[in-house]
């Protein structure tokens, strides 16, 4: 149900990413979101990013982001962004040396 839900919005885009055996090695769910500030302009969020295990450090999330900057300039999106958990030193090494910069401080509440 989920990912009918997601893939009706057109503003959502799933990424699969399967190996050369149709076994499916990383996801990444890329939405694009208008707003107030930029006269209505768009941000691209990048969300849901899992590398199976066994195919961690061998580019392949790199490759990912690469593709999702591309695809989030071929929408005019004025910038890209993400959140991660601090508890992830391995992660944001990662977000960092992606060019990412940690510029603002994220507050939620669950419901």
């Amino acid at each position: 149900m989920a990912f009918e839900n997601i893939n009706k919005d057109k503003n959502q885009e799933l990424i699969v990413l399967e190996d050369g055996q149709g076994m499916i090695i990383g996801t990444m769910q890329l939405s694009f979101i208008r707003y107030l500030t930029y006269r209505g302009g768009t941000r691209a969020q990048i969300e849901a990013v899992r590398i199976r295990a066994d195919h961690r450090g061998k580019g392949i999330g790199e490759k990912m982001f690469t593709w999702a900057i591309e695809r989030a300039k071929e929408n005019k999106a004025h910038l890209i962004q993400l959140t991660t958990d601090k508890k992830r030193p391995d992660a944001l090494r990662f977000y960092e040396k992606l060019g990412f910069q940690a510029t603002h401080e994220g507050m939620k509440i669950a419901f």
